[in-house]
C-alpha cells in the first residue's frame, strides 16, 4: 500500500536526510526551524496532491481516560503530520467479537493502531495472515513474533521502583497489580519480585492482590492489605489510579503517608501530581508510545518489514512526597 507522504520523497526534495524528515514527523525538538518548515511545506504539497490512501483505523476499546486519551492524542497528532487520515473505534462497546475479523473489509480503511487489545495472540495472527497493515500499542498478551508492537519497558520500571523502597528500608511491601495473565502486570510483578530477591526478601503472596486498574478497587485492595495481622510498610500499585485509592484507605484509618506507611503508583498521569501527597510513581512515555506506533505503521505500509518488532520504550523513576524512610 502506498503512503500519502513518503519520508525519503520528502528527503529527496527538500535535500535533507530521512532521519531529518522523521523527527520533523515525529514533533522532534532538535530541528532547526527553517529546516522544519522546509521540510513541512514539503509534507503539505503532497498532501495536497496525493491520492488520500485508505484511513487508519484507531480502536482502543476502553474509556479514553487521562491514560489512553494521551495515546489516542499523541497518535491522531501524528497521522495527521504524516498526511494520513484517522477514524476512532473507542469505548467499552468497541470489545465486540467479531472487530478483528471484519476489520480488513470495512470501506476505508487500509491499516490501524489497536491498543491493548483484548483479542488473544491467535486472533492477531489470524489478522495479520489476511495481509491488512496493523500495529499493536500496549499488548495485553505476548504478541506473536511477526506482528509490529510497542510498549513500555513495565519490568525495568517495576524494578527501580521496588529498588526504590528498598534504599528507603522497606522490605514488607504489597503489592496491587493489575488481571492477571497481563502481559504489563506480568512483567511488573516479575520486576518487582526481581528487586526484592535483590535483597533476599521472597514473594509473599498474602501480600498481593490481583485486581481491576480502578480507584476503588485500590481501595478496597489496600485496605485488605493495611487491615491484615501485619501489614506492610509500603504499598506498590500498577497503576496511578490504584494507588489513590490506597491513599484514600490510608486516610479512612488514620494512617500518614509515607510516614506510617509509603504508596507508589505506575504511569505518572495527571492525577499523580494532585493527590495529598503528591505520588511517587513510573512514569510511561505514553506520548511517545503513540509516535512510535505511527512509525511503526508508516515502514510497514512502506512495505518494510521492521527490524525491532516489539519495542519497549524506557520509563523514569518519580520520586515524591507519598513514599519515604521504613517505619521502625
Amino acid at each position: 500500500m502506498e503512503r500519502r507522504t513518503r519520508v525519503r520523497d520528502i528527503a529527496a526534495e527538500t535535500g535533507v536526510s530521512i532521519a531529518t524528515v522523521s523527527r520533523v514527523l515525529n514533533d522532534h525538538v532538535n530541528v532547526a526551524p527553517r529546516t522544519r518548515e522546509l521540510v513541512l511545506q514539503a509534507v503539505e504539497r503532497h498532501r495536497r496532491d496525493d491520492t488520500p490512501p485508505g484511513a487508519v483505523h484507531v480502536r482502543c476499546p476502553y474509556l479514553l481516560t487521562d491514560y489512553f486519551g494521551l495515546i489516542v492524542s499523541s497518535i491522531a497528532e501524528t497521522l495527521r503530520l504524516h498526511g494520513m487520515r484517522m477514524t476512532l473505534d473507542a469505548g467499552e462497546a468497541s470489545q465486540r467479537d467479531d472487530a478483528l475479523t471484519t476489520l480488513p473489509d470495512q470501506p476505508g480503511t487500509g491499516s490501524a493502531i489497536l491498543i491493548l487489545p483484548p483479542e488473544d495472540g491467535d486472533q492477531l495472527i489470524a489478522l495479520s495472515r489476511t495481509g491488512f497493515p496493523f500495529v499493536v500499542v500496549d499488548p495485553r498478551t505476548p504478541p506473536p513474533p511477526d506482528v509490529a508492537a510497542v510498549s513500555a519497558a513495565h519490568f525495568s520500571g517495576a524494578r527501580a521502583m521496588a529498588a526504590h523502597l528498598v534504599e528507603l528500608g522497606h522490605r514488607h511491601i504489597g503489592m496491587i497489580a493489575g488481571p492477571e495473565e497481563w502481559l504489563a502486570s506480568d512483567a511488573r510483578a516479575a520486576g518487582h519480585h526481581a528487586a526484592l530477591a535483590a535483597v533476599g526478601v521472597l514473594p509473599d503472596p498474602h501480600r498481593t492482590r490481583h485486581v481491576e486498574p480502578t480507584t476503588n478497587a485500590g481501595r478496597q485492595a489496600g485496605g485488605e492489605l493495611l487491615d491484615a495481622p501485619s501489614p506492610p510498610t509500603a504499598i506498590v500499585c500498577f497503576n496511578d489510579k490504584l494507588a489513590v485509592g490506597a491513599l484514600q484507605a490510608a486516610r479512612e484509618r488514620g494512617l500518614r503517608v509515607p510516614e506510617d506507611v509509603s504508596i507508589a503508583g505506575f504511569d505518572d498521569i495527571d492525577l499523580s501530581r494532585a493527590t495529598t501527597p503528591t505520588l511517587t510513581t513510573i512514569r510511561q512515555p505514553l506520548a511517545e508510545m503513540g509516535r512510535i506506533a505511527v512509525t511503526q505503521l508508516m515502514r510497514v505500509l512502506d512495505g518494510h518489514r521492521p527490524e525491532a518488532l516489539h519495542l519497549e520504550l524506557s520509563t523514569t523513576l518519580i520520586p515524591r512526597n507519598s513514599t519515604g524512610p521504613a517505619k521502625t
